[in-house]
């Protein structure tokens, strides 16, 4: 398995799961009318976040990640799940 197909991987089988679960849980504070300044903030933010993940997706089957680069995306991936648990 490549780098790539290893960060494909992480991003659709870990990464994009738990953003939409959290965006979820979001949307339901909103539904649930317990909105607030700050909930709207992280609401865009995660989006952005997911968009970029998406963006992300679309270089990878493209070729523009090399080996250095997937492996960088990967050990941040890895660290950010690390501080969230």
């Amino acid at each position: 398995m490549t780098l790539q197909e290893k960060l494909l991987n992480l991003i659709h089988n870990e990464v994009m799961p738990d953003l939409e679960d959290y965006l979820d849980e979001l949307f339901e504070h909103v539904a649930a009318k317990k909105e607030d300044k700050a909930i709207k903030e992280e609401i865009l933010y995660m989006q952005e976040m997911q968009q970029e993940f998406h963006e992300l997706i679309d270089d990878i089957h493209n070729g523009n990640i090399d080996d250095e680069e997937a492996q960088e995306i990967i050990d941040e991936i890895i660290e950010m799940k690390s501080l969230q648990e």
